[in-house]
């Protein structure tokens, strides 16, 4: 009995000091609230506690980013896009694995990913976050890798199935290396998803999206793609026509919206990797890797044709490899966000561009070839200084090295740049790591890819 009650009022005591503890702490937090309303609102936003009017939010946001494509009912989904890029992490819970990339850390951290592909869909980011390509659609097996008939493609080959008219989302059954005769052109509504497998599209014709909406295409090897054309090619199950020389772009785009070209390992073809054209616009290119090239990437058909003003082009977290030129990309009219790249090699410049277009460059690196004369980022292309002064290029946190420089002009218009933005720019210092499983990945099954 003699050793209770001390125990008692000791338990006693300590539950008065924690209460006490507890009170001291709460005044301070009050108090700072009160004195400090400026910090405490900047917290709220950088954490997104949208408690605040959602009014308010939307207002902010049109001021920073336009939509993609003119259409004021995409004011509300870049809104939406901006708090899933910003939350995708929390919602994934235990899978997260925190790269600091966006668009992995929302779904290769699942071991389940081959049971669960069309997350991928909902994982977009940039002015081609909204391209859904085949997610409400079956999914297409490819077993056959022929492309013999470019007329009557046979059932189980890719062309069979990019041709069709309702959204499929389309995966191989096993590794092959794919010959197309002529340009494979697609259908709006696909999804290309070689995860799991080893798909080459080499050596041959490569991939046309003309005239069409809402693509992805991700996980495919790409590479000695040659021109090819005068025959006919099915575009649908109902119709073929007459197919005119292609350039042989690993990758081209013309006159068309919604597309996302994600983790794909392009190089060595006979004109561009990627070529988006004629009023092509709401375009992501990420995580891709570039290598052994010249004329790596044009975006916009010429000087002349005006109508890719409303061009809108994202290219994030691609590393530009080995064996580059030139045009990383190369810019014509439109607005175009360059964010968390990571340039090791060019042996003439990065970035180039004519006819006024508004470049935004944040958080990228960019190392500077040995050739001294090599050393500037960007290119004004055929055109003279007193015509370019007034272009609005920027560079925002990049990362310069090995005497590497890059060349602003513009009188910094916060409205043209608000049309060159896309999603929040991340460290230079984290490129490395955001970047390091640039091109296609290797999958397997029941593993985190």
């Amino acid at each position: 009995m003699t050793m209770e009650v001390p125990k008692k009022w000791f338990a006693l005591c300590s539950f008065l000091f924690l209460i006490l503890l507890l009170s001291a702490v709460a005044a301070v937090v009050q108090k700072n609230n009160s004195s400090n309303p400026r910090t405490v609102e900047t917290e709220q936003l950088q954490s997104l506690n949208f408690n605040s009017s959602m009014a308010a939010r939307e207002k902010e946001m049109e001021a920073l980013n336009e939509n993609a494509v003119q259409d004021p009912e995409e004011v509300v989904s870049l809104v939406e896009m901006s708090m899933r890029n910003n939350t995708e992490r929390r919602k994934l819970g235990y899978f997260s694995c925190g790269t600091g990339n966006p668009i992995d850390d929302c779904w290769r951290c699942d071991p389940n990913w081959h049971r669960n592909r069309k997350r991928l869909a909902d994982c977009g980011i940039g002015f081609g976050r909204n391209a859904i390509g085949g997610r409400h659609g079956r999914f297409y097996v490819v077993t056959d890798a022929h492309d013999d008939n470019p007329v009557n493609p046979r059932p189980g080959t890719l062309r069979h199935a990019v041709i069709q008219t309702e959204p499929l989302w389309i995966v191989f059954k096993r590794d092959m290396v794919i010959q197309l005769k002529q340009e494979l052109i697609m259908n709006s509504f696909k999804t290309i998803d070689a995860r799991g497998v080893n798909v080459h599209i080499a050596n041959g014709a490569c991939l046309t999206l003309q005239f069409i909406t809402n693509v992805i295409i991700h996980g495919l090897h790409i590479h000695d793609c040659k021109p090819t054309g005068n025959a006919l090619v099915r575009s649908s199950p109902s119709h073929y026509g007459w197919r005119t020389m292609a350039d042989g772009d690993a990758i081209s785009i013309f006159g068309s919206s919604h597309i996302w070209i994600d983790h794909n390992s392009l190089s060595n073809c006979a004109d561009g990797l990627v070529d988006a054209v004629m009023g092509s616009t709401a375009i992501t290119i990420s995580n891709n890797h570039f290598a052994h090239h010249n004329e790596v990437m044009l975006l916009g058909h010429s000087d002349s044709y005006v109508r890719d003003k409303m061009m809108q082009v994202t290219i994030a977290y691609n590393h530009f490899g080995k064996g580059l030129i030139q045009r990383m990309p190369r810019c014509r009219h439109g607005y175009f966000h360059v964010v968390n790249n990571d340039y090791t090699h060019w042996e003439m410049y990065a970035i180039g561009g004519s006819a006024s277009p508004t470049i935004n460059s944040q958080g990228n690196r960019y190392l500077a070839p040995a050739n001294p004369f090599a050393k500037e980022v960007t290119k004004r292309v055929d055109t003279d200084a007193r015509n370019w002064h007034g272009w609005n290029w920027r560079s925002e946190g990049d990362l310069l090295l090995n005497g590497a420089y890059f060349t602003p002009s513009g009188a910094g218009a916060s409205a043209s740049y608000a049309r060159a933005s896309s999603l929040g720019a991340k460290s230079s210092n984290m490129v490395a790591s955001i970047t390091s499983s640039a091109g296609v990945l290797n999958c397997r099954r029941g593993h985190q890819c």
